[in-house]
């Protein structure tokens, strides 16, 4: 499991509130944070550095996780007119380079291509990573919301292989497992890291469809998993594929990030992983 910011800022919390939440990760045994330069518009790694220098130490009892590659008009540059990518390599050993300051560290342990950019050659991408492999700042690379073929192409440049990619993976969005993402991870032997794994809480909305049919499904199987809920359930789904996806928890409650933990235990059945495929597709397998 590993806990994500994209929604940080959404509570408004002090340094002190984002302190105490990353130390009850370190109980759960969550010790990944993944971030992002653009989360909150420049304001999350910010205020998580902040957080991590409340409690000396703290930082060195975590993985660090941060992407770059999206930049958007925002206060901090206004005369940006639209948004847009670049991964060349001089932009993301900038970004880096920012997103260490702004975290208050000297490195991190893993550093992302936030999307792939249509406009720079992945030669250009792979030499500012391996810059930055050269100088310490990054102790792996990866990538995020990469075809398998984009990912290969990286990573024929690159000094040291990418260790993850990072997808849209959920039991509403299967595609990885048909479009050869997840196929390339477990033969690479890379572990994916699935963000929005309950769909932007579409998952757990009584009015969608699916959603609904989802419910009725987890409700005559909960009972096999220590009454475990549709949101665990939905989890040990993803858990559950031979690639090993990491899910990426976004919620900023408390007694959700326990719950969410308690999913790593569940090692769900196989016509039950089937069953809940059928019932988010509306539809019988193939």
């Amino acid at each position: 499991m590993v806990t994500g910011t994209w929604r940080m800022l959404d509570t408004q919390p002090t340094a002190q509130e984002v302190n105490r939440r990353l130390r009850t990760c370190l109980e759960l045994g969550i010790t990944t944070i993944d971030t992002a330069e653009i989360y909150g518009l420049y304001e999350v790694e910010r205020l998580l550095g902040e957080a991590l220098a409340l409690s000396p130490g703290l930082r060195d009892k975590l993985e660090l996780v941060t992407k770059a590659g999206i930049y958007v008009p925002c206060s901090y540059h206004p005369e940006r007119r639209t948004a847009f990518y670049d991964a060349s390599g001089a932009r993301l050993v900038k970004s880096l380079e920012k997103s260490l300051r702004f975290l208050r560290t000297d490195h991190v342990e893993l550093f992302l291509v936030h999307r792939p950019d249509w406009l720079t050659r992945a030669d250009d991408t792979a030499a500012g990573l391996n810059a930055l492999f050269r100088a310490g700042k990054i102790r792996a690379a990866g990538v995020s919301n990469y075809s398998a073929s984009q990912f290969d192409l990286l990573n024929s440049y690159l000094e040291q292989p990418l260790v993850t990619n990072q997808i849209e993976f959920h039991l509403l969005h299967p595609e990885p497992i048909h479009d050869g993402t997840l196929a390339q991870c477990e033969k690479l032997g890379v572990l994916p890291m699935a963000w929005s794994p309950l769909a932007g809480g579409r998952i757990l909305n009584s009015n969608d469809p699916a959603a609904m049919r989802l419910a009725t499904v987890a409700k005559g199987m909960s009972a096999r998993y220590n009454s475990a809920t549709l949101e665990q359930l939905a989890y040990a789904w993803i858990l559950a594929h031979p690639s090993h996806p990491l899910p990426i928890i976004g919620t900023n409650k408390v007694e959700r990030l326990r719950s969410a933990a308690h999913a790593d235990a569940i090692v769900l059945e196989r016509e039950d992983w089937y069953a809940l495929w059928e019932a988010a597709q509306g539809r019988p397998i193939p």
